[in-house]
């Protein structure tokens, strides 16, 4: 089938896709932080003609499925009729100073600062590189970890999510499937079967997705 787009402009703002049999409205949905999240609403046609009338269908977007392919140099949101689920981040890199990021991974990795840049560096140009899982360790409170991962949600956005110790243990994983990554602000993963879930997710090329009422894909 491939990727159908319309010809004319909608009578609403609002955005409502097709993919494969499935209807979806999108959504900016708001969140505690004062940001918003990006979501894709299962809706129903039936609904659609009633709110907007049958020929609203031809401004529809139509696509084969998802697919979720990482970049950010030359980001694409559809891939061969697929619509990638990996989201584009607005800003470009540009050369010049950097003094408040360079403080800020300095105090986070200290002798081993180059060794954090090039891990940034890989995480931009690279996303699809497995790299090691990143464990932030000190006795000490209030130095600077959650600072450093609320820039990694600033300089990655939608692609980075925040997970508790209780969402590694759940089956359902759809919320965080396919993100660049996943940050824990204090990690209480002591049982064997949780490190071996971990050690999985950093190292493996492809893993089932689950959602509530869903079956796995």
């Amino acid at each position: 089938m491939g990727s159908k787009q319309p010809q004319a402009a909608p009578p609403t703002n609002e955005v409502f896709i097709r993919v494969g049999t499935t209807l979806y409205k999108v959504v900016d949905q708001p969140n505690i932080s004062g940001g918003k999240v990006r979501k894709r609403i299962p809706w129903n046609m039936e609904t659609l003609r009633q709110d907007y009338g049958k020929e609203f269908i031809k401004y529809v977007h139509k696509y084969d499925g998802f697919c979720t392919v990482p970049e950010h140099v030359n980001h694409r949101t559809v891939i061969d009729g697929f619509l990638n689920l990996y989201e584009p981040i607005s800003h470009k890199p540009m050369q010049g100073d950097f003094p408040n990021i360079k403080k800020l991974v300095s105090h986070i990795f200290g002798e081993q600062y180059e060794l954090g840049m090039d891990y940034l560096q890989l995480l931009y140009l690279k996303p699809v590189q497995k790299l090691p899982i990143l464990l932030l360790v000190s006795e000490e409170r209030n130095t600077g970890k959650t600072t450093f991962l609320n820039f990694l949600k600033a300089l990655f956005q939608d692609n980075v999510t925040f997970n508790t110790n209780e969402d590694f243990r759940s089956q359902f994983n759809s919320d965080w499937a396919g993100k660049l990554l996943i940050v824990v602000d204090e990690v209480l993963l002591s049982r064997r079967e949780d490190s071996e879930r971990l050690k999985n997710l950093s190292t493996t090329l492809s893993y089932k997705v689950e959602a509530k009422g869903k079956d796995r894909n």
